[in-house]
């Protein structure tokens, strides 16, 4: 049963990876054309980069204050936490199968 829910877990994972496919680059498109300064700040403006995945779980296109890139971002950061929490609770799921049979 714990290998189930895991199983659940991981497939959380890749609908959030489903969203953030979607919207992460929209975001970026828009981070391009309308605020170039802010994708200047960025060390990498790459799609999957530690510092960019960063940027964006914490929230730091909030700073420009433009409510089109929040509805863009918005559902990318979500998107990106539900990988994060999707993955981690899958894999501690896991090691609870493992450990304790």
């Amino acid at each position: 049963m714990v290998l189930f829910f895991a199983l659940v877990c991981v497939a959380l994972a890749i609908a959030g990876a489903t969203a953030f496919v979607i919207f992460w680059p929209l975001a970026l498109v828009h981070l391009r054309d309308r605020q170039p300064d802010m994708l200047a700040a960025l060390s990498s403006p790459r799609l999957i980069h530690p510092v960019t995945l960063w940027w964006l779980l914490d929230g730091g296109y909030r700073s420009a204050k433009d409510r089109n890139l929040d509805g863009l971002a918005t559902p990318a950061r979500v998107s990106l936490a539900t990988i994060l929490i999707g993955l981690f609770t899958a894999g501690i799921l896991w090691l609870w199968s493992v450990v304790l049979p």
